[in-house]
């Protein structure tokens, strides 16, 4: 795929947004149905710049589904304590049973993301992860769990629109921290931590699927629509969960390189 096919991908307007994602938010209520039926375990992380668009994604997913059998999981830093335990061990506990769809707003890949670029991990650190996450995460689909791993990508550009809104906007700006100021400033390193992710941590086991997020509705409506074409379940309208694949896509090194996934 090249940048081209991505910049003639088409927006969808807001009459079509509204309709499409009752129809969407209905189809995730036979999926949960069916998940609840079977005894499935679905994890699905969602991962981004700040800004990328992961709370509105993840409210519009969940909006309709079982409270009981539905969590969003978004921790904080950790505690002293929390420092000193098993790096992984602190979501563990979060992860989800039969019947359970769990999100987690950010996850373990903090470390190859924020903590990388802010100085808050060491080296040996991030290299142990990078040589533990895989198997950390196939003993988790080994173990029956369904795992998605989406990548939200944003450019610069809209970044910088976005916590300028964010910082305006009295509804939002609890979400404002002293991250966000470094966010655009340190935009290389975060690039470039980025990329280092995905290359040591995409496989086929648990690939990463990256999603074009400058427009949000039409990135939503698109990575609830490949979630779903990717379970089964009862029922399903296969031609209303069709995504756009120059808005979602499975990760390749070459999309670094041609600057599909924002540099």
């Amino acid at each position: 795929m090249k940048k081209a096919d991505q910049e003639q991908a088409p927006i969808i307007d807001d009459a079509e947004y509204k309709e499409r994602l009752l129809q969407l938010q209905i189809e995730l209520v036979k999926m949960q149905r069916h998940n609840i039926a079977n005894d499935r375990k679905v994890l699905v992380i969602f991962e981004g710049r700040d800004a990328a668009g992961k709370d509105g994604t993840i409210k519009r997913v969940v909006e309709h589904m079982s409270p009981r059998e539905t969590r969003v999981v978004a921790l904080s830093k950790p505690t002293d304590r929390e420092k000193t335990a098993w790096y992984f061990q602190r979501w563990v506990e979060h992860l989800p049973m039969a019947d359970e769809f769990v999100v987690l707003n950010r996850s373990w890949y903090n470390r190859a993301g924020v903590e990388r670029v802010m100085g808050f991990c060491a080296d040996d650190e991030l290299r142990e992860f990078y040589e533990t996450v895989g198997f950390f995460e196939q003993m988790l689909i080994r173990s029956g769990l369904v795992l998605f791993k989406y990548y939200l990508d944003i450019s610069k550009d809209e970044q910088k629109k976005r916590l300028k809104e964010r910082r305006r906007d009295p509804l939002t700006q609890w979400k404002v921290s002293p991250i966000d100021a470094s966010a655009t400033k340190l935009w290389k390193q975060y690039s470039a931590a980025r990329n280092d992710m995905l290359a040591h941590t995409h496989n086929p086991a648990a690939p990463w699927t990256i999603v074009k997020a400058d427009h949000k509705k039409t990135a939503r409506i698109n990575l609830i629509s490949d979630m779903l074409s990717r379970l089964d379940y009862e029922g399903k309208k296969e031609k209303l969960i069709r995504c756009n694949p120059s808005i979602v896509f499975t990760y390749d090194p070459s999309y670094v390189e041609n600057g599909l996934i924002a540099p």
